[in-house]
């Protein structure tokens, strides 16, 4: 009898269940409906058309790409996100044009590095001239100080106006219990943390006083390949237009090849592979090589402003309407580079017009529900991601809406443009209750969600979404699923590697006749459903225990 009872009790708990969920679709249909395959082409096709120039921040690419997305807001029925009245946040930066020359000098040895085939550098410091002459060079390893894994590259080793070579990626320390995988004590194991960023390295240089870091390239910790580097860094670069022109950052930032590092290594008498190794103990000390670098950056620097641009779908309930989730996407991209034969146009289809073309029908369903939604809703398309999520950086800094009022921020930076799909991957990596939310939506389209299948890319680093994770705001990124329905096994891995292989950040980054955006729309009406609950739930999204940015919002909420 006990076991019909509980039989029973399961039954009418799905039933329960069953009908809650019915319930939440029919209430959302309309709005579900109205995203659409069409409905996202439609504004990518415009966003990443040649006409925009590759949507530089500065440029034509930009104003067009600022009117677009206020004058699709305005149609939607958006008010101006801005308390001010305007549909645009300014965000004042500084266009960098950077001649750089970098050699070595080992021994009676002396190494011209050729600029975007050896090295790029630039500098954050707005000054038209960085020169660092014989410059000691110590090899730092990877970089780190973490104090919370017992590491320090650094051993109290004064650094100083010295030149420092860095490896990328987190430190591989191996599994003393098995030494064919990864400690998943030390750094997150095969997961990539903040540790292993070149924003990190750079900034720690900073801290440490040194003239120079260089990043020793390498394509699989780094995830992506020198092309990706050499575009990125060899074009007009952003930097935010501080009073004090920047002047506590690194005076150079540079990478270099692991070719050109080899060879160096060897000048000084030093092997390359071997110091990598002892780089992965904690026991490693910085060793100075027998060689100087020369380093002389000029530069043409432009001070402009540019726009995040910001719109805002009032709440319907009088006592939460000052309360906020916002979307963001970045609408920015590597703009034109006229030194280049054949395509100059850096279109930016996948990365990043899919994004601003999701929030934007993400706004036009949310004007679909009835009743609104009880919080204040913000649709926001960020300047400068590609610069290093400098937009995002700028609005969590200076916030239009207070971020102890703001529950959540929801990230979109590129779509599955190769159909619908079976799983979904957790991008964001469990770090907050919001990853439970999107979990349960993906249960509702009979999907799985499944961990970050990548994780050692960092991917959580690399968005905008991690700029409002450092100001302690609760964040979820798009995740995107590779088992595609009706695809042999491996199609969408095979798909999204040649992404990243040969269209990520190049130009033929471009809309492509062959996609099937049913897979797209579908995530996209997951991020809708996260919202929706968040919007009308009764308590605020939280960071999970062990979460680095939990202490940060729960001090900003106990104000």
């Amino acid at each position: 009898m006990k076991f019909f009872r509980w039989l029973g009790a399961i039954l009418f708990g799905a039933a329960i269940c069953l009908l809650a969920a019915d319930e939440l679709a029919e209430r959302l249909q309309p709005a579900l409906e109205a995203i659409t395959p069409d409905g996202l082409l439609a504004h990518i096709k415009v966003l990443a058309s040649d006409e925009f120039e590759g949507r530089a921040p500065g440029t034509k690419g930009e104003e067009l790409s600022v009117k677009y997305i206020t004058d699709q807001f305005k149609q939607i029925g958006l008010k101006p996100g801005n308390p001010d009245g305007t549909y645009t946040q300014e965000v004042p930066l500084a266009g960098i044009k950077s001649e750089p020359q970098m050699l070595f000098v080992a021994g009676d040895k002396t190494v011209d590095l050729k600029n975007q085939d050896d090295f790029v550098a630039s500098s954050a410091r707005l000054q038209p001239e960085i020169k660092i002459d014989n410059s000691d060079v110590v090899f730092v390893g990877y970089g780190v100080v973490a104090p919370e894994y017992g590491w320090d590259d650094y051993k109290g080793v004064d650094v100083r106006g010295k030149t420092l070579l860095m490896l990328i990626g987190d430190p591989p320390v191996p599994d003393p219990k098995d030494p064919s995988k990864l400690d998943e004590q030390m750094f997150k194991g095969k997961a990539m943390t903040y540790y292993g960023r070149w924003t990190y390295k750079y900034e720690i240089a900073a801290k440490k006083g040194a003239a120079a870091a260089i990043i020793v390239h390498e394509t699989e910790p780094a995830a992506y390949p020198w092309q990706v580097v050499r575009s990125s860094w060899g074009k007009e670069n952003f930097e935010l237009d501080n009073p004090n022109k920047n002047m506590d950052a690194v005076e150079a930032r540079s990478w270099i090849t692991r070719d050109v590092a080899k060879k160096l290594f060897a000048d000084c008498g030093q092997d390359f592979d071997a110091l990598k190794k002892s780089a992965v103990t904690k026991g490693f000390r910085p060793v100075t090589l027998k060689a100087t670098a020369t380093i002389e950056i000029k530069q043409q620097i432009r001070s402009f402003k540019s726009h995040n641009v910001i719109g805002k779908l009032e709440g319907d309930d009088p006592k939460l309407r000052d309360e906020y989730i916002i979307y963001t996407a970045h609408w920015d991209h590597l703009g034109r580079h006229p030194e280049l034969q054949g395509d100059q146009i850096f279109n930016g289809a996948i990365d990043n017009a899919s994004g601003v073309a999701s929030v934007l029908q993400l706004a036009a369903a949310f004007t679909k529900l009835n009743p609104p939604t009880k919080r204040s809703l913000l649709f926001m398309a960020t300047t400068a991601e590609e610069a290093g999520l400098l937009g995002a950086k700028y609005y969590a800094e200076h916030p239009l809406y207070p971020l102890e009022k703001t529950l959540a921020d929801i990230n979109i930076d590129g779509i599955n443009p190769w159909g619908k799909t079976h799983d979904l991957e957790d991008v964001t990596n469990g770090n907050s209750t919001l990853d439970d939310l999107l979990g349960q939506a993906a249960a509702r389209q009979g999907r799985v969600m499944k961990p970050n299948s990548e994780p050692e890319k960092g991917g959580f680093y690399r968005i905008d979404s991690f700029e409002f994770a450092k100001a302690g705001l609760p964040v979820v990124h798009a995740a995107r699923g590779i088992e595609i329905i009706g695809k042999p096994p491996g199609y969408g891995k095979q798909k999204r590697d040649e992404f990243v292989a040969k269209h990520y950040h190049q130009p033929s980054d471009e809309v492509d006749p062959n996609w099937d955006l049913s897979g797209a729309v579908q995530d996209i009406q997951l991020l809708f459903e996260v919202c929706y609950q968040v919007a009308n739930g009764d308590k605020f999204p939280e960071w999970k225990a062990g979460s680095e940015f939990k202490s940060k919002r729960d001090a900003m909420l106990k104000k």
